[in-house]
Formats: C-alpha cells, structure tokens, sequence
C-alpha cells in the first residue's frame, strides 16, 4: 500500500507513469476500472475544482465517492495524541480512520493550515494522523502541498510545451488582501524543478521566501539535471526570458499568526500583480494559476483571457491525472 502524501515521494519516472496514464484517460473513452471501489473524501475547508474532479473521475472509472465535512454534517475530529476529549470533537482521528478504512478502498484529505504558527503547521499533522491510522491510501487533496495540482500543472505544460526540460518558469507572488496558504507555491516550485525546468522565485521581500524543505528540495532536482532555481525581488529582470509565469499569493511565513505586521509590507507590492506590461517582458510567455483567482487584483483581466493563458486547461486536467491517480492506486495501476 502507499500514500499520495507529497510529490517529494515519488521519482521523476513514477510521476511521469501517471502523466502519460492521465494523457491516455484523457484521450480515450471512461474505461471502468474501478468498478466496486469507493473512496471517501475529507474536507475540513471548501472545494469546488477539487470536490468536482474527485467526485467525477471516481464516477467515470465506475467507482463511488463518498463526501465528509467533519463538524459540517460529519463529527468534528480530535488529532493531539492523548488528547482529554471534552472539547468540541467527538471522535479522534485513531477510530475515523480505522472506521473508513473498513469502508472504503480510499481517503483523501483536504485541511488547510491553521495560520497560527508555521513551526506546527509544516507537519502536516492532520494528513499524517490519516495516514498513520488508515490501512488503505491516503490522498492529499491540498494541505501545506498541493500534490494534484502540481500533476495537474505538470500536464498541462507538457501539453503546451511539448517538454519541460531547459524551460524556465516564473513563480511570481501576486497581491491578495488575505494572507494565503502557500501550498500551491511550494507545489509548483517543486514539480518544476523536477521536471527539468530553471524557476526563478519572485516575490517582494526575503520574508516571502517559501519554507527551507521546499527550497532545499528544489535546488536539489534542479541542480541533478543541470538547472537553477533562483529567488529574485526585482520584477523585470524576474521575468525577462520566462516561459511559464506562474501566479500565486501566500503569506510570509517569519509573520505567521501575525498577520496585522504583515499587512503593511503586502499592501505596498500590489504591483505584483500580472499584467500585460509585465507580460510583454517575456519571450511570448504562457500564464497560469490554479484558481480560484480575483481579477485585477491578481492578474488582469487581459492576462486571464489572452490566448496564452492555460488557467483553464490546468483545470481541466485536475480531473484527468486524479484519474490516473486513482486508476494507479486503486486499480493495479503504476504505483
């Protein structure tokens, strides 16, 4: 048996396995190989692409998922180890993940950080609890990575490029007035970098800077195939030859929990946001994002509906390579 935790647990060539599987599902009619499977799906916060696409692709392999909100129709759940349960959950993670993996052939999680103290929340503490508990697979639907976006983004970049190796992308930080969760940045920097792409990491300040196990991680693929990742604050030269831009905010992460500290230093780089000026640096480049995105606060209106925009096919392929996912979990496929 094995999870779907982090990208950073799988090779290249696995990865690669799933993307052409995910070409193929794409490609031809919804073939039933999970006929008799089910899969429960976890969301302690909202979803539309994810819930869709899960929902979906298990429907089209012939299989039933099965949608829990815990403390939202489900029971709230515990996950401190020698927890004295008198609070509001009612159950701990030990007994629903024991439970489900009596049901079901499958769990996927969906649990954002908390935004207290990055210190707790980089260990991923409620998707490990599933994992550690459950006796089938356990999926990570975005927690502080989002491994079926980073697919997802694979895929449609393989599809647009027609290869990766030797392209650069720009993961440049965008303006929102909320500080986000930096899951898909540490995604998408990740699966660049192993997919043989130089990435160049822009944002306004050191303090944006993405947590060390990702940059660390990075550095390390791209370095293995002769590539670069780069961190740069300075927007022009940041994109001057990019292939990809990649847009996504997060949170600076030394301001965790202290988010009103932050606010002065996010409110004065609102001119990161994509445009068609910054666009133009570039050699013709692709832009993506993972959605949801707000219009002209993120990216401009001319960004999003040029035809070099591939926000929408990213979508799209969430449900192919989840597919593939599954098919390869469940259905004695590749991994």
């Amino acid at each position: 048996m094995r999870h779907f935790l982090s990208t950073l647990d799988y090779t290249r060539a696995e990865l690669e396995l799933l993307l052409a599987t995910a070409r193929r599902l794409k490609a031809g009619p919804h073939a039933q190989t999970l006929g008799g499977k089910s899969i429960a799906l976890v969301f302690f916060n909202p979803s539309l692409r994810t819930r869709t696409s899960f929902e979906l692709g298990m429907h089209q392999l012939g299989g039933k998922a099965i949608v829990l909100e815990p403390g939202k129709g489900a029971w709230p759940i515990e996950f401190d180890e020698g927890a004295i349960m008198d609070g509001e959950p009612e159950e701990h993670v030990r007994e629903v993940a024991q439970v489900l993996s009596r049901y079901v052939d499958a769990i996927a999680v969906r649990a954002f950080p908390k935004f207290q103290r990055w210190e707790d929340d980089r260990e991923d503490r409620v998707i490990q609890s599933f994992a550690k508990y459950a006796s089938v697979p356990v999926i990570n639907m975005e927690t502080i990575t989002h491994p079926c976006q980073e697919l997802a983004l694979a895929m449609t970049l393989q599809e647009r490029l027609g290869g990766t190796d030797g392209k650069k992308l720009l993961l440049t930080w965008t303006y929102h007035p909320r500080p986000l969760n930096t899951a898909v940045a540490n995604s998408a920097l990740i699966i660049a970098a192993k997919l043989g792409m130089d990435v160049t990491l822009l944002c306004p300040s050191e303090e944006y800077v993405l947590d060390r196990r990702y940059m660390e991680a990075a550095q390390g693929y791209a370095a293995a195939q002769g590539r670069s990742v780069t961190v740069s604050h300075d927007i022009a030269s940041a994109y001057r030859g990019a292939d990809v831009v990649y847009a996504k905010s997060w949170g600076a992460l030394p301001y965790f929990g202290r988010w009103a500290d932050e606010r002065p230093m996010r409110e004065r780089s609102r001119n990161f946001m994509v445009d068609a000026e910054k666009m133009a640096l570039t050699p013709n480049a692709l832009f993506s994002h993972c959605l949801p995105v707000r219009r002209n606060v993120k990216v401009s209106d001319e960004v999003l509906d040029s035809p070099r925009a591939m926000h929408i096919d990213e979508a799209e392929n969430r449900l192919h390579v989840q597919k593939a996912l599954l098919d390869s979990l469940l259905g004695g496929g590749t991994l």
